[in-house]
This record gives C-alpha cells, sequence and structure tokens, in this order.
C-alpha cells in the first residue's frame, strides 16, 4: 500500500510549470532584526567518505549489536554505490535515499496498526541524531550546505507538498505560496537559532517529496527541467546522511529498532553442507 503523504502529492508531475523557484525574502535576512545572516560555525566540516565509514566500522562492529550493525552494513554500502555516481543525480538520490531507509526503517513497517509511517520514522531518527549530536556535527553539515544546495531547495516549490495538493485540486491548500514564504522564514529563523532539529525536519520533509515523486514515476530521467532540485538533494544526502551514520556508530548501545527485513538463515540446498544466509 503507497503512503498517501506521498501518492496523493506526486500525481500529475508535469515539465511545464516554468522555474521551480518562487521568490523569498531569506536572502537579506531582513526578518532575523538585522542580522546579516545566521551565525556560521567555527568550524568547518570535514566530508566523511565511504571508505572511512567502512574503516570505522569494521573497527567497531564487534561490540555492535545485530540490529544496529545490519543497519549500518547495509547504509554504508549504498553510500559506497551512490560515490561512484559522478554525474548520473538521479541515481545517486535514489542511492543514497535507500541508504538513509536502511537507517531509518522499523519493524512497525508490516503492520498497518503499529506503523506511524514512513516519514514519522525518519523523523523521529533526525530527533534522535540530534540529541546524541553533542558536537553539532549536524548544525554544522547543514550550514557547510546552506548557502548553496539547501537554501535552493527550500525555494523550489517542486519540493513543496501543498503546491501539488493544490495543482491537484485538493481544497484547502490554494495559500500554499503564502504558507511556502512563512515556512522559507521560519527556516532562516531556526538556522540562526540553531534549532537543528526542526531545520533538518524540514530539509528531509522535502527531500522526502522529491524521493516521491522519483520513486512513483513523477520525474524524468536527467530531465533539464527538474534538475535542480535532484542535484541539491543528491549533494545534501551525500553530505548529511555520512555524518548520521557515524552518529548512529558512536551511540551503538542506543534502541536503533529492528529492520523489518533481518538477514534469515536457511537451510543450504541438498547435498551441500552448513546453512545459507539471505
Amino acid at each position: 500500500m503507497q503512503n498517501s503523504y506521498c501518492t496523493i502529492a506526486s500525481l500529475n508531475w508535469s515539465d511545464t510549470f516554468g522555474s521551480a523557484r518562487v521568490p523569498i525574502s531569506t536572502k537579506d535576512w531582513s526578518f532575523l532584526g538585522g542580522t546579516d545572516h545566521p551565525k556560521q560555525p567555527a568550524t568547518s566540516l570535514n566530508m566523511i567518505s565511504h571508505d572511512e565509514l567502512k574503516q570505522k566500522q569494521r573497527h567497531l562492529r564487534e561490540g555492535f549489536p545485530e540490529d544496529i550493525g545490519l543497519r549500518i552494513h547495509r547504509a554504508i554500502s549504498w553510500v559506497g554505490r551512490a560515490e561512484k555516481e559522478k554525474q548520473d543525480y538521479d541515481a545517486a538520490f535514489i542511492f543514497l535515499w535507500i541508504a538513509f531507509n536502511s537507517a531509518y526503517a522499523g519493524e512497525a513497517e508490516g503492520d498497518a496498526e503499529r506503523s506511524l509511517g514512513e516519514r514519522q520514522q525518519f523523523i523521529d531518527l533526525i530527533d534522535r541524531l540530534v540529541e546524541r549530536d553533542a558536537d553539532g556535527r549536524l548544525y554544522t553539515a547543514v550550514w557547510d550546505r546552506f548557502r548553496g544546495p539547501i537554501a535552493t531547495l527550500m525555494e523550489n516549490r517542486f519540493v513543496y507538498r501543498p503546491f501539488w495538493l493544490n495543482q491537484n485540486g485538493i481544497p484547502g491548500n490554494e495559500n500554499w505560496a503564502k504558507r511556502f514564504k512563512s515556512s522559507a522564514e521560519r527556516f532562516v529563523r531556526s538556522m540562526a537559532d540553531k534549532d537543528t532539529a526542526y531545520v533538518l525536519r524540514e530539509v528531509f520533509d522535502r527531500l522526502y517529496m522529491l524521493r516521491c515523486q522519483m520513486m512513483h514515476g513523477g520525474t524524468t530521467w536527467n530531465s533539464k527541467v527538474n534538475r535542480q532540485q535532484v542535484r541539491d538533494g543528491a549533494q545534501i544526502l551525500q553530505t548529511l546522511l555520512p555524518v548520521m551514520l557515524d552518529i548512529m556508530m558512536d551511540n551503538p548501545e542506543d534502541d536503533w529498532g529492528r529492520p523489518f527485513y533481518p538477514v534469515v538463515t536457511v537451510p543450504a540446498a541438498r547435498g551441500s553442507a552448513g546453512q545459507r544466509r539471505i
């Protein structure tokens, strides 16, 4: 069953709307009481590569509980695959989202009565990661991308759900542009206030909308029209996701949830010794 949050907003994706950006006042920061921009962290973030994540995982995995060990192993494998896509941003985004999905998808996925929904699952993960991020690495990661891909993403109506609800004639969304501007202004205030959890929730809410469009056939591969949000999305995930996985590895004792698709041990085929894992 498809997630309604995803499905209803990804209908009728079109390449005919023109510019994706809606002018908003985030560039002059006038609503921040005269502040030119949110205060930049004193230290810049060093990008974490797949090889660095893998090396750390190999060093620590003997002490990992099985569930987080499996999550991290799977997520890192997809990060590595995404790194190979230097030009294909569609593929890179999809591989990185699979990696992110590996980090948060839980056992409740298969139980409609218990499931919080995919979006709520990753929001819960973000909140927990921010709580464990004592050094503010996630805020620094957001800042490193704020003036570029994140700022552009937050100005892009094509990854804003109320825009699509209105486009598809869903009542109550006629004022989407006003709400869009207000959300962008609150986003910048939250950056200034270092409200990392809110900032990340907003960023991943937009990325989730992009994920829905792509995975439900609402985009064209390598389309010139939607290049901006796909490129921005891939670059944002490439920055944030390794930091998230690094924080999870630093806190293996936490309950990160049981994966819904664990490794299953089955008897080997007749004539073969032992068992095999699938």
